[in-house]
């Protein structure tokens, strides 16, 4: 029942990146976003989510987990509220890194909990199982939970329908979780900041030049900025006594490249979430509900890819999972790149997905287990932040990167569709194009295509550079299988 209650917290923050998606072309035409500026819709949730997992997992070591789990999920939850009752963009855009902030101080919480509920080896082995498959299925997850609220009720239900999920959750935690051990600290208040300002800068500099070009002005001063708040990031971590990103940990080879293919991972697992989902309802016409059943395969693929990896971890380690799955993933993702406005979901997307989708199952598994492992009871909460925060935020910045290529190969291919439009548009037509400045079917096809598979093609790359990193940097020793079978050995994974 512990398990029960931190996967469904889990689940609950894992979803919401995805239930949103589903719900994209509804919110952009009822609160009038642009196609570039809609990732933020997503961004503002994940950027504050990912910038302070590293201060939320150390409250938790500092005030007690379950105490802070609880205030986490009880904010996730008033800020799922204020979202849903949003009658503009900003208020909207409000919300969902209110939101980000809620599941900043649950998530790294939860998955803390498992470390320390749970004994080494095979029981904590099937824990991290069904936390990983947990975190990689959420998302499949949340495009058909979202795409039934849409269909059936309307947008603003991907929002509150965490309300009463996290009131269970709240009410659950006192009866099944014990309160951990407090460890005297402070907080890092100065990291967190410049860490959440830096990345910020960071992903709008990419936005701002898939709308503006990489020469504004405006988006030079973003990526100058980042550089230097991320630089004192760095340098304020260096000289704090107890910092928020405990650098040391970056000293274990395996761990640190664990942290670097999560990085390229869920850049990649975001974008292949954000633009299929935006692919199969524009392009192949599906209604919410379809979409979300489009993906319902993801989850038990995920499911599949994540037992494997359990199951035989004891055996080989981690590192086969980890070099296989990142070259699957990297696979679907190329495979995807092949899709265009004569495609269908049958021939063309499920097929890739599912490939995809075996290759992050056994994933997740493998870098949950190897980010954590022996790991100082006082620093599980910084090191499950830490993990989480890699993933956060290079599923934000590498969305931004994406939306960026899609931007500019979509830009490339408008030239070339809109003398073909006027060459053929009635004058009615003509108008509309004046007065929107948007292209009817099929030429918008053509432009949301060309600007996906640009996208995929980026992605893809992002997963290659993960198996490479999994294949130079991941070593596995005689001990650590041992400590997978739930015995001891010397040194860390």
């Amino acid at each position: 029942m512990a398990l029960f209650v931190i996967a469904s917290c889990q689940l609950m923050v894992v979803l919401d990146i995805t239930i949103v998606n589903i719900a994209l072309p509804h919110i952009q035409s009822s609160l009038d976003f642009s196609t570039t500026s809609l990732s933020w819709v997503v961004n503002a949730y994940t950027l504050t989510f990912g910038g302070l997992l590293l201060l939320g997992g150390r409250a938790g070591d500092i005030l007690g987990r379950r105490r802070v789990f609880v205030f986490g999920v009880l904010l996730f939850v008033l800020a799922s509220l204020l979202g849903g009752f949003a009658q503009n963009s900003g208020q909207l855009l409000g919300a969902r890194a209110l939101q980000g902030v809620g599941g900043a101080i649950a998530s790294p919480t939860s998955l803390a909990l498992i470390s320390t509920t749970f004994r080494e080896g095979p029981e904590r082995n099937r824990a991290f199982g069904v936390f990983a498959a947990v975190s990689a299925g959420g998302g499949a997850i949340g495009l058909l939970a979202g795409g039934m609220l849409v269909e059936w009720l309307n947008w603003r239900w991907v929002l509150f329908v965490n309300v009463p999920i996290g009131l269970l959750i709240v009410l659950a935690t006192p009866k099944w979780i014990k309160e951990s051990e407090r460890h005297p600290g402070r907080f890092d208040i100065t990291g967190a900041l410049t860490s959440t300002a830096g990345m910020v800068l960071l992903v709008y500099g990419f936005i701002r030049a898939a709308q503006d070009g990489w020469r504004d002005a405006l988006t030079l001063a973003s990526f100058a900025g980042a550089v230097v708040l991320l630089v004192a990031f760095i340098l304020i971590e260096r000289r704090s006594r107890q910092p928020i990103t405990p650098l040391h940990m970056f000293a274990d080879r395996n761990r640190a490249g664990t942290y670097g293919i999560m990085l390229c991972l869920a850049a990649a697992i975001f974008g292949m979430f954000f633009f299929l989902t935006l692919f199969v309802q524009n392009v192949l016409g599906f209604s919410p509900l379809a979409a979300g059943l489009a993906f319902l395969p993801v989850s038990a693929v995920i499911a599949v890819g994540a037992g494997l990896a359990s199951r035989f971890l004891p055996v080989y380690g981690p590192k086969p999972f980890m070099v296989l799955g990142a070259i699957l993933a990297a696979a679907g993702l190329a495979w995807l790149t092949l899709t265009d406005v004569h495609s269908t979901y049958a021939g063309s997307v499920l097929g890739p997905m599912l490939v995809f989708s075996l290759g992050m199952g056994m994933e997740f598994v493998s870098l949950t287990l190897m980010a954590l492992s022996d790991v100082p009871t006082p620093e599980t909460g910084a090191a499950s932040g830490l993990l989480n925060a890699t993933q956060q935020v290079g599923g934000s910045l590498g969305l931004s990167i994406l939306v960026t290529m899609y931007g500019t190969a979509s830009t490339n291919e408008a030239d070339k569709q809109v003398p073909d439009f006027l060459r053929q548009a009635t004058p009615a037509e003509r108008l509309r194009f004046e007065r929107t400045g948007q292209l009817p079917k099929p030429w918008s096809d053509e432009i949301l295509t060309a600007g996906v598979s640009a996208a995929f093609i980026t992605a893809a790359i992002f997963t290659a550079v993960a198996a490479v990193i999994a294949l130079l940097v991941i070593q596995v020793r005689p001990s650590d299988l041992q400590r997978l079978k739930g015995g001891t050995g010397p040194g860390p994974m």
